[in-house]
């Protein structure tokens, strides 16, 4: 039994093996559109037949069209909707986040060949190449899941210590919650939630917390509520924001450079290309760079403005921000950090929850601050 399995396993290797290094243009063809599903497994039956006879093509062809349109070992794992992060360090080394828990994934690559055979079929699936010339790969595959978009993150052995690849893989929910539903689960409670959406449509917000507290889960749902006659632009690193009702929202994301192409267009570059495409709410999905002195600059002009933050305290997210502008600006820490009383609601996150509210009431000129003042 153990032999036949081992022996099924090994054919599917090998049929893996021919589409990533043969016939890699038949999978960049499927991914656009260019062939049908039915006709690439068609196809792949007749190879099939052809190699292995009749008896072995439909057992075969069922593992091979899971590995094709699903994600192999991973699937069950990004099936599960309580599971938001999936992180493979080893071929018996996979572990998850579920439910904001980390714990070990209970499943396992059958061999180190198979793990980086699997490597090198998601980078071919979404069209990147992993080498030596681009060992940190990052990518959005939006369209494999019906449930999630998946954001991959893989580094490979030349900068990693040891010798196997890392792979962080990123769920997010395209039927993510609106703010009904963040209060039926507890993230805020109805009083919060009426008082943010009435500051969210009447000035700029900026919400601030920890890694994995709900800033984005918070920000794309408020963002739905901004009324339809707004033109919104959204620039994001990646595609973590969504909308699922509004009419006039324009979504831009980063792009990275790679061995096949020195074009890149950084959170810069499209958040002054953002600005200038007549819209009345603009939106970044994560400051984390010169990027905030567009963002601050806009929200002093009169545009209403928001985006996350990474930072550990509500009172540390202003001085975040005026960092992050520095790197390009010509203004005083000072000077900036009078601009950002345009920021008028600051929101902080903690483990999932709205941990508190405030209001800017503005620069203190004798104590060289800005004021706030609690909300929640």
């Amino acid at each position: 039994m153990t032999n036949t399995v081992s022996a099924a396993r090994s054919r599917l290797e090998s049929l893996t093996d021919e589409y990533i290094t043969g016939k890699g243009n038949e999978l960049i063809s499927l991914r656009r559109g260019l062939i049908t599903k039915e006709k690439f497994m068609k196809d792949a039956g007749e190879l099939i037949r052809s190699r292995y006879g009749e008896d072995d093509t439909d057992s075969l062809l069922r593992e091979f069209e899971e590995y094709i349109f699903g994600y192999s070992r991973l699937s069950p794992l990004i099936d599960d909707p309580e599971i938001s992060d999936i992180r493979v360090t080893g071929y018996r080394t996979i572990r998850v986040k579920k439910l904001g828990r980390r714990m070990d994934a209970g499943v396992s690559f059958s061999s180190e060949r198979e793990y980086r055979q699997f490597i090198d079929y998601i980078a071919a699936k979404n069209q990147v190449s992993v080498s030596n010339l681009s060992a940190i790969q990052r990518f959005t595959d939006s369209e494999s899941h019906p449930g999630f978009i998946l954001r991959f993150t893989v580094s490979m052995p030349i900068v990693n210590t040891y010798d196997e690849p890392y792979l962080c893989i990123r769920k997010v929910p395209k039927s993510f919650p609106l703010l009904s539903d963040l209060v039926a689960r507890g993230m805020l409670d109805e009083k919060t939630a009426r008082i943010l959406t009435l500051r969210f449509r009447m000035g700029s917000t900026l919400i601030c917390g920890g890694n994995s507290s709900g800033k984005t889960t918070l920000l794309n749902a408020l963002k739905e509520t901004i009324p339809d006659d707004m033109a919104v632009m959204v620039v994001q690193q990646a595609d973590e924001l969504t909308t699922m009702f509004h009419p006039d929202m324009m979504f831009l994301h980063s792009v990275p450079p790679s061995a096949e192409s020195k074009a890149s267009y950084d959170l810069e570059h499209i958040s002054i290309a953002g600005l200038t495409m007549d819209v009345d709410f603009f939106i970044v999905g994560e400051i984390k760079g010169a990027e905030a002195l567009y963002i601050l600059n806009a929200a002093c002009t009169g545009q209403i403005c928001a985006g996350t933050i990474h930072s550990t305290s509500a009172m540390r997210a202003p001085d975040k921000l005026v960092d992050y502008a520095m790197y390009q600006s010509r203004y005083s820490r000072d000077e900036l950090m009078r601009m950002m009383d345009c920021f008028r609601t600051l929101v902080y996150m903690k483990d999932y929850r709205v941990a508190s509210v405030y209001a800017c009431t503005g620069w203190n000129e004798e104590r060289r601050q800005l004021e706030y003042e609690r909300l929640v």
